[in-house]
């Protein structure tokens, strides 16, 4: 018999509505529940794509035997983290503070006022790996609440009372803004630099994007080229290693070793937001043209994997297809052999052994293993033929693992990972001159105005997510700062006055839902929203960028094109972040490139001219092919109201002339009129 979980929308939800394991969905009906029994609640949260999530439903919810119990002594309560964030955000914070690791699925044991009191993330159904079995851990929890109880409840206190201070603790010292800022962090940064195989830190690895960012910025901006190196040591090893998909482009999650080789193999839709901007980006830097042709080929698999017939973005794909991580994306050499007639340079260039180099399976995690130059040499063929011939064995292998059982996509479409994806794609079509990319973009946000966008009155509120005719709310900040950048984006690749009006809605909605007026800081979740135990402020980056970060950079960039009110909400909150930032330069990465836009100032270009003029768009098109991260792109039809008045602070004084011009401004001093791309480019290289 299905459980209550079958009546929800949520696809990980979903794949729990069978368990024997007697589920609620959070809300009133298991609160109230937990306080009439006075049980306990047991908390399991995670997302349809992780891959111990999935382990832990196998070893014990699945279990008739652990599902009595936790039916006998438990309230057991499910959530989806990509639904709640809220949720998650708290007591993912428990699990840190009682000094272990988070992650999902996250167990966390509540008392039935929602304070916790215990918690941890995996835990298998024996004895094992160092940690006690699932059903001693069930009995001692629900032991401690039955004789314990003012330990309980002492401890329930002191963490709930933790959970409030732990974001509110003042950095150890002070720090003013200044143009030493990417000096002092991006050493900071680089002290953790793994020079022999890129990124950060050992295993497991993970791309870091917002870091590699400040490393860009500071390398870019500043010629620093140990960090331009760094960060292309980087983007190397990520796009040669298995953490890229080599047959179907696009990034798994994370490296289980240092070297990038062995991913667990789920993707998200905001790694590969993050990751094609950063490509983008390290293009526009560069000139490297793999990093351009990344980002095409992200876009790509975006397009043919993550999209909706609606144009709205999924969230994820799964790392298991028949019941085992990696088998979808793993080769042996038969394999290999029976799919193409080009095997012999197919296993040299991505590696396939028959020892294998995932889990003793004697499967391959294909990776960048051998370039054409060398196989050419090893083979002694030209290498035009050897690249020829890898193309023909790509697509074969590719058409063949098409025909394989496909991993689960998570296809509920979230505002805030489709926000990080409208703007990256609006933002890499501009600079790529990839209309696609840019139409792509302007449909996703299509669908969220059609349905996550809610008028109420002159408000606007922005719903969570859509998961086919199901619409789930609130959203909270990240959704909201997100889309409100992504509009900013799109304004700037297509010059349409209506995005940076639908920037503006979004910056009035978040000052009006999230901010306290007392400190200028932002709440995660809205003024309306659920009453948890704690409404926290939480300005750490995660997986995806803070939802505070973000909203500061929309309002810097939203304050550039129309006045100072919004760019001074932004900068309150900056100045009080700044010391934690460079305290803390990982866990605010993105603060620190929304404050070097607030230290160094923003480059201003402004084109006047008709929208669909071939010459405005050119200009419009050089300007978003150079390096310029604290860039304003001004898009002036002179002919038309809305088009000055969404850039009204730029567009001042700039008379329309007998051709489009661009004007290259910093701090609201212009050059003279540029008429011509060659000048123009000349122009941005030094913007000063």
């Amino acid at each position: 018999m299905p459980n209550r979980l079958a009546q929800e929308a949520s696809p990980y939800l979903l794949q729990h509505a069978h368990n024997p394991v007697d589920w609620y969905p959070w809300g009133s009906e298991a609160l109230e529940t937990a306080t009439r029994l006075d049980k306990p609640i047991l908390l399991s949260i995670g997302y349809s794509a992780c891959h111990w999530c999935h382990v832990m439903e196998k070893e014990s919810f699945e279990n008739a035997d652990v599902a009595a119990l936790m039916n006998e002594l438990f309230v057991n309560v499910k959530v989806d983290r990509e639904e709640r964030p809220d949720l998650d955000q708290i007591y993912q914070l428990v699990v840190q503070l009682m000094g272990r690791s988070g992650g999902w699925p996250l167990t966390v044991f509540l008392t039935p006022e929602q304070k916790p009191f215990f918690g941890g993330t995996y835990f298998p159904p024996v004895d094992r790996y160092g940690m006690p079995g699932f059903p001693k851990v069930l009995q001692a929890v629900w032991e401690a609440y039955r004789t314990k109880r003012d330990e309980v409840t002492a401890q329930s206190n002191e963490i709930a009372a933790a959970i409030a201070n732990a974001t509110s603790a003042a950095p150890d010292a002070e720090y003013t803004p200044a143009p030493d800022l990417l000096e002092r962090t991006s050493r900071a940064l680089q002290a953790r630099f793994d020079d022999r195989n890129g990124g950060f830190g050992t295993r497991p690895k993970f791309p870091n994007t917002m870091s590699l960012d400040v490393l860009l910025r500071r390398g870019a901006l500043e010629k620093d080229e140990r960090a331009l190196a760094r960060v292309r040591k980087a983007l190397d090893a990520m796009r040669a290693g298995g953490i890229y998909d080599q047959l179907g482009d696009g990034f798994h999650r994370y490296s289980t070793d240092e070297r990038w080789l062995v991913p667990h193999f789920e993707k998200m839709l905001y790694d590969n937001a993050l990751l094609l901007r950063l490509y983008v980006d390290a293009w526009r830097a560069t000139g490297v043209d793999a990093y351009a042709a990344t980002a095409r080929a992200i876009a790509a698999y975006v397009a043919r994997e993550m999209t909706d017939a609606a144009g709205g973005f999924y969230a994820t794909q799964d790392a298991d297809s028949e019941g085992e991580e990696g088998k979808f994306f793993v080769w042996t050499p038969d394999e290999v052999r029976a799919a193409t007639k080009d095997a012999d340079i197919a296993v040299l260039a991505y590696g396939v052994t028959e020892e294998g180099n995932f889990e003793e399976t004697g499967s391959t995690v294909l990776h960048a293993a051998m370039s054409i130059a060398d196989i050419a040499l090893k083979r002694g063929e030209a290498p035009s033929a050897v690249e020829a011939a890898l193309a023909r064995a790509r697509a074969d292998m590719f058409a063949a693992r098409e025909k394989r059982p496909k991993p689960f996509r998570d296809e509920k479409i979230l505002a805030s990972y489709g926000g990080l994806m409208i703007g990256a794609l609006a933002d890499a079509g501009g600079a790529l001159g990839e209309a696609a990319m840019i139409a792509a973009a302007e449909k996703a946000f299509a669908f969220v105005e059609a349905r996550l966008f809610v008028r109420e009155g002159d408000a606007l509120r922005v719903m969570r997510h859509a998961k086919g005719d199901v619409v789930k709310g609130p959203g909270f900040l990240d959704d909201y700062a997100f889309l409100a950048d992504a509009a900013i984006d799109l304004y700037e690749a297509t010059g349409e006055p209506r995005y940076a009006a639908r920037a503006r809605e979004l910056c009035d909605a978040t000052i009006a839902r999230f901010r306290d007026p007392s400190d200028g800081a932002f709440f995660f979740s809205p003024s309306d929203g659920e009453k948890l135990i704690h409404r926290a402020k939480d300005p750490f980056d995660h997986a995806i960028p803070s939802g505070t970060s973000m909203a500061c950079r929309a309002m810097l960039r939203l304050g550039a094109l129309v006045g100072e009110s919004y760019a001074a909400v932004a900068t309150r909150e900056l100045e009080r972040l700044a010391p934690h930032a460079v305290e803390n330069p990982f866990g605010l990465s993105q603060t620190i490139c929304t404050l070097d836009r607030l230290v160094r100032g923003s480059v201003d270009v402004v084109i006047v001219g008709a929208r669909d003029a071939e010459a405005t768009r050119a200009l419009a098109a050089e300007a978003m092919r150079a390096y310029l991260p604290n860039r304003t792109l001004a898009r002036v039809d002179p002919h038309d109201a809305a088009s000055v008045a969404a850039c009204a602070a730029l567009a001042a004084d700039k008379a329309a002339k007998d051709t489009p011009v661009a004007y290259v401004c910093r701090g609201r001093t212009c050059s003279l009129p540029i008429a011509t791309t060659a000048e123009l480019r000349s122009a941005l290289r030094d913007p000063s």
